[in-house]
């Protein structure tokens, strides 16, 4: 009797294991590939799934969307610059039958295929563009792996390029160029400001010049700013025609009188003429 009971358990542990091993539940974002003895034979999920037990496996796929770090990747660019870039990429599963046969491992190959595009996309570009063009890399990046990707039925939403390593030495030339470029634009600033500036200046001289006037009150307010502040000394700007009669005699004393000039001779008188002689003038003997 003792021994009915004890095959009766382990007939029931048996039967335990085997309804255990033959039934499966799957999350919203997951898919079951079904295998029947070898043989692809349907795509269930999510739910309840129903196994034959030892007869059926079943191999689990998640449709999330996966970030993939893509390791950095020593590039040497069209101009001869290395540099080390890494990248990260997004991606999907759409397809989980295609998934799990047409490669063996989805996660590793498409890691493996986006090191092999970032190589040969940042390869062809030149280091201007590969710190300018971000974002038509990544697209060019984007359309490339995805292309690779789809007979696995991997879908790339999205690739972007997360940091540039450059060496040291051209760290410190890129520095000098973008302080000579700061300079550069700091002397056309200056200079426009001062071609400005000299513009207005001779606007307003030409508008000054057509009224007397608005040059007297120019002067009797460049007076009013001088005394207005708190100095010891006041200088009034006076026109140089006022003082050039005070400068002469500053400098000679006395303004020299010019020495007389001596009287031009007087002409001679023609000579007469001798009307039997005709028109020929005497000869000279």
């Amino acid at each position: 009797m003792g021994a009915v009971i004890g095959v009766i358990i382990v007939l029931a542990f048996i039967g335990v294991i085997v309804v255990g091993s033959s039934v499966r539940v799957l999350r919203e974002y997951e898919r079951g590939v079904i295998f029947r003895l070898g043989r692809l034979i349907a795509q269930k999920g999510p739910g309840l799934i129903l196994l034959i037990p030892l007869i059926d496996r079943m191999v689990k796929v998640d449709l999330r969307t996966v970030t993939l770090n893509i390791p950095p990747q020593e590039v040497i660019t069209r101009d001869n610059v290395p540099a080390g870039v890494n990248a990260v990429a997004y991606f999907r599963v759409i397809d989980s039958r295609k998934a799990i046969v047409e490669v063996e491992n989805y996660l590793l190959a498409t890691s493996q295929i986006s090191q092999t595009a970032l190589r040969s996309v940042l390869g062809k570009a030149e280091f201007d563009q590969l710190l300018s063009e971000r974002e038509r890399l990544n697209e060019e990046l984007q359309k490339i792996i995805d292309e690779s990707t789809e007979p696995w039925g991997v879908k790339v939403t999205a690739v972007e390029i997360k940091d540039v390593e450059i060496p040291e030495q051209m760290q410190r030339a890129i520095a000098r160029q973008a302080e000579a470029e700061r300079e550069r634009r700091a002397k056309i600033i200056n200079s426009e400001g001062e071609y400005q500036a000299a513009q207005k200046l001779t606007d307003a001289a030409d508008i000054i010049s057509t009224n007397p006037a608005s040059l007297q009150l120019r002067y009797l307010q460049t007076l009013l700013e001088i005394g207005s502040n708190q100095n010891t000394t006041v200088v009034f700007p006076l026109p140089m025609d006022m003082l050039e009669p005070f400068i002469g005699r500053s400098v000679g004393g006395a303004k020299p009188t010019p020495a007389p000039r001596p009287p031009k001779p007087a002409p001679e008188p023609p000579k007469p003429v001798d009307p039997d002689a005709g028109d020929l003038p005497p000869s000279r003997s």
